[in-house]
């Protein structure tokens, strides 16, 4: 239970959907609670949608917009149970949700069924996640079909269904105060993680101490959850982009990639450094890993209002292509290697993506088949890597070599932000944390 929620942020942005969707009503459910296995479910975690709008993390709960001259915001949520919250813990239940988190009405989860059709009838259109869910669309054509049902009463049912996502996506690709201050508050969290990980990880250990030791300061400052499944990955499993195993024992001379965040308060975070494990770069490492850091920095002057969102993927191609023919590991010219995208052998994804309450976030990158431009208050990811499988054509001391850097950057009036500054990140500062 928390009695002192600021609610101010998801009110002000139901006021923006109640604008959008004018005379209409919108109709956002949480996620459902999922099994583990038998009767164990997972750790419970909210809709990104609803939470954006309500700040409500219960489960079985729906937001209802009712646009309008007498527009109104209803939550239907939970009873309260005194038995299931012996078990279970707290709950608001109507009266405490209504009044805390500032809707109009509140009322019993149960009464959804009945209450829809009521609440759909004469509205020209419903907004709400098509395709979300076969439950959940079912349940919204039951209601309208409840609705039609009352024709010759003169009620009359929508005609359309609106895929609310839509709107919501233009909304939450720019941040407000409230998501920028959870967002460097998950950054600083998982900045001190990697700090901590180069400071305890050494030859001889397996993957999953160091994975324990990120969780452990993800939840020891307050983040009960990574914001997705870490990626900790030495020597050749660097090279496997999402490897999620961590059962590797570590040896003298690896190389490790970490990339982990931890979620604060609903909002993500998303570092990944790469050092030696032994606390110490060879020569090959080193010089791959200055090719990569300095694409990154490259990167990093792209970002800023004004720019398309693709430009600092060029970037980060070009000096990262120029980085590989300097290395020996592709031969030609650096057009050459540009137009036959020789460079993908061994860099083969895109330098970043949005990031806020969802690790890869709403919102489009193109419209209409042009790139978004960056504008203050959009927080994307800068990450390009290099990663060097065993192959004939490529130097032997290169083998296994799988180097990312990635910053969170916020993009800000007059350029940017970078939430994750703190962790260490050239080659001196991070063989300085790898000490012991």
């Amino acid at each position: 239970m928390n009695a002192l929620v600021d609610a101010s942020p998801y009110a002000s942005r139901r006021e923006r959907l109640f604008a959008a969707i004018g005379d209409d009503i919108a109709i956002i459910p949480t996620a459902p609670e999922v099994l583990r296995n038998r009767d164990t479910g997972y750790l419970y975690r909210h809709d990104s949608y609803f939470y954006y709008l309500t700040g409500f993390a219960e489960p079985e709960s729906v937001l209802v917009l009712v646009g309008g001259a007498n527009k109104k915001a209803i939550l239907f949520c939970r009873e309260k149970n005194l038995e299931r919250e012996i078990w279970d813990g707290y709950r608001y239940g109507p009266d405490a949700a209504r009044e805390i988190f500032r809707f109009d009405e509140a009322l019993p989860i149960e009464s959804l069924e009945v209450e829809l059709p009521k609440l759909m009838a004469d509205k020209r259109a419903v907004h709400t996640p098509v395709g979300s869910g076969a439950a959940w669309d079912a349940e919204i054509a039951t209601a309208i079909n409840a609705v039609r049902g009352q024709a010759r009463t003169g009620v009359s049912a929508p005609t359309s269904v609106i895929d609310v996502r839509a709107t919501l996506d233009e909304m939450r690709l720019i941040k407000d105060a409230h998501e920028i201050n959870l967002m460097r508050r998950a950054a600083e969290i998982s900045s001190q993680a990697h700090a901590r990980a180069m400071r305890t990880a050494r030859p001889g250990q397996f993957e999953y101490h160091v994975e324990a030791e990120l969780a452990h300061e993800f939840i020891r400052q307050g983040s009960r959850a990574p914001a997705y499944n870490h990626i900790v990955a030495s020597g050749p499993n660097a090279c496997v982009l999402h490897y999620n195993d961590s059962n590797r024992k570590m040896q003298d001379g690896d190389l490790l990639l970490i990339d982990a965040g931890c979620e604060y308060a609903g909002y993500a975070s998303d570092i990944t450094r790469t050092f030696p494990v032994n606390g110490k770069f060879t020569a090959p490492q080193r010089d791959v890993y200055q090719a990569v850091l300095d694409a990154q920095l490259a990167c990093m002057e792209s970002l800023k209002p004004g720019k398309p969102f693709n430009e600092y993927h060029d970037v980060a191609t070009r000096v990262l292509s120029q980085g590989m023919l300097d290395l020996g590991l592709l031969k030609g010219s650096l057009d050459q290697v540009l137009e036959e995208k020789t460079y993908m052998q061994f860099y083969m994804h895109r330098a970043g993506h949005w990031i806020g309450m969802d690790v890869h976030d709403a919102g489009d990158y193109r419209k209409q088949g042009v790139w978004q431009t960056l504008k203050p208050g959009m927080v994307i990811t800068n990450e390009p890597g290099l990663y060097i499988r065993p192959d004939a054509s490529v130097p032997e001391h290169f083998w296994n070599i799988g180097i990312r850097i990635e910053d969170d950057v916020l993009i800000t009036e007059d350029g940017n932000e970078n939430l994750t500054i703190t962790t260490p990140k050239t080659v001196a500062e991070v063989e300085a944390a790898c000490q012991r």
